[in-house]
């Protein structure tokens, strides 16, 4: 896990209508024995099943995005990418990780679907915008991997796009394809006004999520 800074930090997140979950990309291909693993990738899984739980409990929406790749994507070494072939559509590597707790009314989001276009941002070539915005989404709360592909991808979009954002610090892991990835993305987040707060300060009460104040 990357350290972060203590500015930018949260000191509670509570929960509130307008607030949604969203999941990224934690599938078997990006853990420990996948075909691309992250370093402690599984260690996320844990932390954001304690956040579904939570974002159920109140009944607010949750977002799951995955890699849906073609088998002759344009990502891949075999094309002249930068990475080996991984969440292959229908492919067991393109499955959830086998511990993660989604509910049934998780929406999925496959991103990356078409051979010749990569996309590491959750709203790159996807209808998750217009979804939250139908939804009344005004903050989201992101975790997954990875911390310097596509979080940070998905975090950039989100802000640009208008939403208030909180990274789930304890529940992010880099690649770090080169040393330090994962924290000079963790400051590229901070500085674009995303917030940051661990998943043990999500509430734990059944209490129902209150209106924006």
């Amino acid at each position: 896990m990357s350290s972060l800074p203590t500015q930018g930090r949260e000191q509670h997140a509570w929960l509130r209508r307008g607030d949604a979950l969203i999941v990224v990309d934690v599938q078997r291909d990006f853990l420990p024995g996948g075909s691309l693993p992250v370093a402690h990738g599984d260690r996320v899984v844990p932390r954001i099943n304690r956040c579904v739980q939570q974002f159920a409990r109140h009944g607010l929406p949750i977002f799951a995005t995955r890699d849906w790749h073609p088998p002759e994507h344009c990502s891949f070494h075999g094309q002249g990418g930068r990475w080996p072939p991984h969440c292959v559509v229908d492919s067991a590597g393109a499955d959830f990780a086998d511990g993660l707790h989604l509910p049934a009314g998780a929406r999925i989001v496959s991103k990356a679907t078409r051979p010749e276009e990569d996309a590491y941002s959750a709203f790159a070539g996807t209808d998750l915008e217009e979804c939250l915005r139908s939804a009344g989404v005004v903050r989201l709360f992101i975790g997954g991997l990875a911390t310097d592909y596509c979080v940070l991808q998905t975090v950039k979009d989100a802000l640009a796009a208008g939403f208030a954002v909180t990274v789930l610090r304890d529940a992010i892991a880099a690649v770090d394809a080169r040393p330090g990835d994962g924290d000079r993305a963790i400051a590229k987040m901070l500085q674009l006004g995303a917030a940051f707060a661990d998943t043990t300060e999500i509430p734990e009460s059944d209490t129902p999520a209150s209106s924006p104040t």
